[in-house]
């Protein structure tokens, strides 16, 4: 499991959060079961080490003063111009404490798939699943393995493994994760001679038209018409 060191802090304004900011620190705050929410600050270098797509389903270790205790990432804050980490919201993992959660599906044995030897693409609908479980009890992902399947072939929710107490937050029917489709790229037929001639002709007589001179429209002047006449000799 991930650990990352932390230290208590005492800020209270946004003077003090600033400074703790300039001096290389994440504010942060960890929540959650009985015990009273703490006011903590990280390593931004160290924070951004473990910032990734699965930072916020992924359980990590925080050390405070010294103290370890698990945590779930749920939010984290960036600065609208430096998109630089400004604030981490941590949720203490309790027995019993049950959470919603998006988790991601990892898919394996790509290299034992007839279906992908074949061609077949794998066609991804949820590159993630979420879940309503026990914090304690939340899976680091969903696997899916590919050995054996063959084109046609589709995977659900049903066709993963999940413990009697962690539910997919869609109920009601057994949702498609992925397919493995037949191959989509078709190559385009080549054109006759005839066709490509006739195109060649037509390219040739609209950029004639394009370049010549055109008709005046009703009312339109013609190139002259604001001349003057030569004054008449008296």
């Amino acid at each position: 499991m991930n650990s990352i060191e932390a230290n208590t802090r005492n800020t209270k304004t946004k003077g003090e959060l600033n400074l703790l900011r300039t001096n290389g620190g994440v504010p942060a705050i960890i929540y959650g079961g009985e015990a009273k929410n703490e006011t903590i600050s990280v390593s931004k270098k160290l924070l951004k080490s473990f910032l990734n797509e699965n930072f916020l389903s992924t359980i990590i270790t925080v050390n405070v003063d010294g103290k370890p205790q698990n945590v779930l990432p749920r939010e984290i804050k960036y600065d609208i111009i430096t998109d630089e980490p400004i604030h981490v919201d941590f949720l203490r993992i309790v027995p019993g404490l049950k959470v919603r959660i998006e988790v991601p599906v990892n898919f394996i044995n790509h290299e034992k798939s007839p279906g992908l030897k074949k061609g077949g693409v794998l066609n991804i609908v949820r590159r993630k699943v979420e879940l309503k479980c026990p914090s304690e009890k939340i899976p680091e992902n969903l696997v899916i393995d590919l050995d054996g399947v063959d084109i046609g072939e589709s995977f659900k929710i049903s066709s993963i493994n999940l413990e009697s107490d962690v539910v997919p937050t869609i109920q009601g029917r057994d949702f498609v994760i992925a397919t493995l489709a037949a191959p989509t790229v078709m190559k385009e037929p080549e054109k006759p001679a005839e066709a490509e001639a006739a195109e060649g002709e037509e390219g040739a007589e609209a950029a004639a038209a394009a370049d010549g001179d055109k008709p005046a429209a009703e009312g339109e002047k013609k190139e002259g018409d604001d001349k003057k006449p030569a004054e008449e000799k008296k």
